[in-house]
């Protein structure tokens, strides 16, 4: 360990770091510092305080900054300890001090010299990091003794000498505060807490920052660096303007990344809360578990409903996702979406939410004379056309019969169909996430937790409380699916094959088609090509006023390759088979549904046997990040599996406890 005295930050300055950028897409990093001037008086610069979380790229970072901070603060930096490895003797942690921390030593306490030591406690502890970056681990603030101009003159006195030529000392502190301010601005202020900014900024005045609160910014920047150090494997990222205000955040946790991991094949935008003006403006990204259940996959706060607001949020997802793209988009019907999505995401299908759609008839379409009977005929042309011709004709019966065929909205809605209506997207798969039968919603991850009002430092708070619930739920269900056998309610052999390998929710939906299949009364084929055979499944379905009425359906079935496919289109909407599929099926003696239709994202063992991206022959050997996602996912697998029961949880502990023993070993052994 070593002991030094601190040059000047002046002295110090890193070389090649100018440049101000707003943003750096890194794990695990906050912003780059802002310049110091946005709304302060000419000439005062602040620095905000250190804090647990913030992370530089070097030591020399760190120790400029600190130095900085000091000196506007009015006291002088001491390096109190350094620590370097064995072998290379590079540093990898440091603790600095303010200079009147400890006292002098027995020896030199009879020299002349005057005792300025006070026993200060001020301190910055920080280490070097598997990132190479360096993070503050523990700060303390409060001094023990007066702090002023004198020691300020005196600092800046330092580093004058002849040893090294610098720039003048105005140039270098701007770029010094550039490179390390860590404050975010609040909107209309200089992020000063005592400014008198104004409470609320409407979104018209400012839409290139963020709508926020006096001390929202800093609520979020505390946030961030709190979990930065509670949450294994947590991600951020924060846009900044030219000015310095907060634009755009994102944020992924470790439970975010590893959902992704297993259901990331389906996403749903919810830009609900910024699109409807609320008071947090957040965009929540949603995907669909084993269960049914919507999991979070990440979450942003947007300046406003934007392209470039959307592209950045969309790009900032994918590097925290190492470039893995979701196989479908949905979305509300957005032509900033629309654009971003067709930036950042050109290979995924990018549907519209029907249930969005269905929700904005009342509102589009209330106003119109004959509205009940526009509604009710939207609805059929909707969900009751089974091809494209059907909805054609259906849909300019409608517009010519009740005079709409000038509506905006109606005319704007014909004109994206392939994106939201059923009939044109049986191609794509949506695991349930869209809406393809009257009265389904697709609903919100914060749905109990956002309301219109609900202040952005509340939502913060009640974020981790719905992820807790949303998780406490997710590992009940999968207690549930694997310690007890459902019910069956018919002989069919499909309903206790999938018995066995369903979870229980999804199990439910699927039995709920095989208990339907005694709606069905006929099964006749109408065409025969080689292998290929079509079907005609006739169903008595409930209409409106109870009534009964009878329709068809349309089934291939390709004998040799046991595949089976309704005009329905029930496994790509839902994920599973619908009942004319499995009368079909059962028409043809087939007793089991065929592997092909089973998919594994709804099997209740799904987490346990399948591991995205855990091949380790293709470990990169320098890449440390792609090291920790792979542990990281292993070990919530073991978490998972010992959540099961008491003696599950004690396999799972000692294992662990095990594992630890011998990692220590490697590091223990001799290079």
């Amino acid at each position: 360990m070593e002991e030094e005295e601190a040059p000047s930050c002046n002295d110090r300055l890193p070389e090649g770091k100018c440049d101000g950028e707003n943003l750096k897409e890194r794990d695990n990093e906050p912003t780059e510092l802002l310049d110091g001037e946005n709304g302060l008086p000419e000439g005062k610069k602040e620095f905000v305080a250190p804090a647990v979380g913030m992370e530089f790229e070097s030591y020399d970072d760190a120790y400029n900054y600190y130095n900085c901070y000091a000196k506007e603060v009015g006291f002088r930096v001491r390096v109190k300890n350094s620590w370097f490895k064995r072998n290379s003797r590079e540093k990898y942690g440091a603790v600095l001090c303010c200079s009147s921390q400890g006292f002098k030593r027995i020896k030199d306490v009879n020299r002349l010299r005057k005792e300025t030591r006070t026993g200060c406690p001020v301190m910055m502890r920080m280490r070097v990091m598997d990132s190479k970056r360096w993070r503050v681990l523990e700060v303390t603030h409060e001094h023990n003794h007066l702090l002023g101009a004198k020691i300020y003159k005196s600092t800046k006195k330092m580093g004058s000498g002849p040893k090294r030529k610098l720039q003048s000392s105005s140039d270098a502190e701007v770029r010094t505060i550039k490179l390390y301010r860590a404050l975010v601005i609040d909107a209309g202020g200089d992020g000063n807490p005592n400014s008198n900014a104004r409470e609320v900024r409407n979104f018209s005045e400012h839409p290139n920052q963020l709508n926020l609160k006096k001390g929202d910014s800093q609520a979020i920047y505390n946030y961030l660096c709190r979990m930065q150090l509670t949450n294994p494997n947590f991600f951020y990222l924060m846009d900044l303007n030219d000015e310095g205000h907060l634009r755009n955040v994102l944020w992924v946790d470790s439970r975010c990344r590893a959902s992704f991991g297993y259901f990331g094949d389906v996403i749903y935008v919810d830009s609900t809360c910024l699109a409807n003006r609320y008071e947090t403006p957040l965009v929540a990204l949603v995907g669909i578990n084993h269960h049914g259940q919507t999991v979070l996959l990440g979450c942003g706060l947007l300046a406003g409903e934007t392209a470039e607001s959307y592209t950045w949020l969309f790009k900032a997802w994918l590097a925290c996702l190492s470039g893995q793209c979701p196989q479908t988009i949905i979305t509300d019907r957005c032509n900033a979406l629309q654009n971003a999505i067709a930036e950042v995401f050109p290979k995924s299908n990018h549907r519209f939410s029907l249930s969005h759609i269905m929700k904005k008839v009342p509102e589009r379409l209330g106003g119109l004379r004959n509205y009940d009977a526009i509604r009710k005929t939207f609805v059929k042309v909707v969900f009751e056309t089974l091809k494209v011709i059907e909805f054609e004709a259906a849909w300019g019966f409608m517009v010519q019969h009740f005079g709409v065929t000038d509506h905006e909205w109606l005319r704007s809605l014909y004109e994206d169909r392939a994106r939201w209506a059923p009939v044109y997207l049986k191609d794509t798969f949506f695991a349930g996430l869209s809406a393809s039968r009257p009265g389904e919603n697709v609903s919100t991850f914060f749905d109990k937790y956002v309301h219109k009002q609900t202040p952005l430092k509340e939502f913060l708070d009640k974020y981790e409380l719905a992820l807790q619930k949303k998780h406490k739920e997710e590992t009940l269900a999968d207690i549930e699916s694997r310690n007890s056998s459902p019910a069956l309610r018919t002989r069919c052999s499909f309903e206790l094959q999938l018995s066995k390998l369903y979870t229980r929710e999804i199990f439910k939906r699927f039995q709920f088609e095989v208990e339907e299949m005694y709606s069905c009364f006929s099964t006749t084929q109408l065409h025969v090509d080689g292998p290929i055979i079509i079907f005609l499944v006739k169903e008595r379905v409930l209409a409106e006023g109870n009534r009964r009425e009878i329709r068809d359906y349309e089934v291939l079935y390709n004998r040799t390759a046991s595949e089976v496919r309704c005009i329905c289109s029930c496994f790509n909407f839902y994920g599973y088979l619908c009942r004319h599929a499995l009368c079909v099926l059962n028409f043809n003696g087939v007793e089991e549904v065929p592997s092909k239709y089973i998919l594994s994202r709804w099997k209740k063992d799904y987490k346990r046997l399948y591991i995205p991206d855990q091949c380790s022959d293709n470990v990169d050997a320098d890449d440390r990040m792609q090291w920790f996602n792979q542990l990281y996912r292993s070990a919530l697998q073991v978490v998972e599996e010992g959540a099961i029961s008491l003696d599950h949880y004690k396999v799972a502990l000692q294992a662990f406890e095990e594992s630890l023993n011998r990692v220590h070993e490697v590091e223990e052994k001799p290079d």
